[in-house]
């Protein structure tokens, strides 16, 4: 990967952790401070993508996807990228952090 292209990635990483959704914020408000006994960081990234939140011990990805997201060629590519280096990756709508964030909190325990 180019240096540059690298050096992009990163600043976007870094505005993007600046800059969170209203979901991002309440979902972080869970996995913060090894809540979960399991270490996360947010805007991690891997090869060519940023991902939502990782938890690298446990080899666990969760995305959460606005709209603009639904049924995306290029979030299952991505997803198979992730896949292919050994990650589980899970997904929630924002709607579903908003409105459900104790669905969402069992459904990562289980996943951890």
């Amino acid at each position: 990967m180019p240096k540059k292209y690298k050096y992009h990635l990163s600043t976007l990483a870094s505005k993007n952790r600046k800059t969170p959704t209203e979901a991002e914020k309440k979902i972080w408000n869970l996995l913060k401070n090894n809540q979960m006994e399991c270490r996360f960081r947010r805007q991690h990234q891997i090869g060519n993508y940023i991902v939502d939140f990782i938890c690298l011990d446990k080899k666990l990805i969760i995305e959460i996807d606005g709209g603009q997201h639904d049924e995306s060629v290029l979030d299952i590519q991505r997803t198979e990228f992730l896949n292919s280096e050994g990650f589980k990756v899970i997904r929630f709508w924002n709607n579903e952090v908003l409105n459900n964030i104790e669905g969402v909190y069992e459904v990562i325990t289980k996943n951890l």
